[in-house]
């Protein structure tokens, strides 16, 4: 099946849904949204895709998922006007990789280097900027399974431990800054998660991670 197909099944609009929808995923157009549903799924739950402003504003629960680049992604999100709706989202938000770096004030990911346009600009819901991971003489992009050098307390992370091993793909990072609850190691430390109000992004992939991954996304749910 194409990505469109996919895309054309899971995709929720508002004569298909109802404005009550407990989990939403937001339709960023990113490659990865059925394999985040399909996590969820497996855990239970019922989540719909969309991009409906009021299905998204009425979830209990939302999901900012992403693969690609943060130019990619954010014009996708400004083409549905769904910037301010995501900006004054009250309720908890979790952002799976790339959905993460968004949540960020601007990221150089995707940036035209024949440009004088070389930041773009992000949701700005965590005042982080996400640049090129500084990953010294290890290959880029970093991916595959790593371990977390440090975890603090968030709900997300019950029954979360430092050493425990998660899910990386990835060549851009968030730097370590007080809005750091995990981090990890890949010739240099970078935030393996930040958080801040009701915001809370993974940089990792929480839906390829395995059980750990998705006791992620239970506690996030269940919040």
């Amino acid at each position: 099946m194409t990505y469109q197909a996919q895309k054309d099944v899971y995709s929720v609009t508002t004569d298909q849904v109802t404005q009550t929808a407990d989990f939403v995923i937001v339709d960023t157009g990113c490659a990865n949204l059925s394999s985040v549903k399909f996590a969820v799924e497996r855990l239970g739950y019922a989540i719909v895709i969309s991009d409906d402003i009021k299905t998204i504003k009425n979830a209990k629960k939302v999901i900012l998922p992403g693969v690609g680049t943060a130019r990619h992604a954010m014009e996708n999100i400004r083409a549905k006007g769904l910037v301010a709706t995501l900006q004054r989202l009250t309720q908890p938000v979790l952002g799976f990789c790339l959905g993460m770096q968004l949540m960020a004030r601007s990221s150089v990911e995707g940036a035209n280097s024949n440009s004088d346009d070389q930041i773009i600009e992000c949701l700005g819901v965590i005042p982080t900027d996400v640049r090129p991971l500084d990953a010294k003489s290890l290959r880029l992009p970093h991916m595959g399974w790593n371990t977390l050098s440090q975890v603090e307390s968030h709900p997300v992370f019950n029954g979360i431990n430092v050493g425990d091993y998660f899910y990386f793909v990835h060549s851009f990072a968030a730097p370590v800054s007080e809005y750091t609850v995990a981090r990890c190691q890949y010739g240099s430390e970078f935030s393996a998660a930040i958080a801040k109000d009701n915001f809370i992004g993974c940089q990792f992939h929480p839906e390829r991670s395995s059980d750990l991954g998705s006791k992620i996304i239970k506690n996030f749910l269940e919040m």
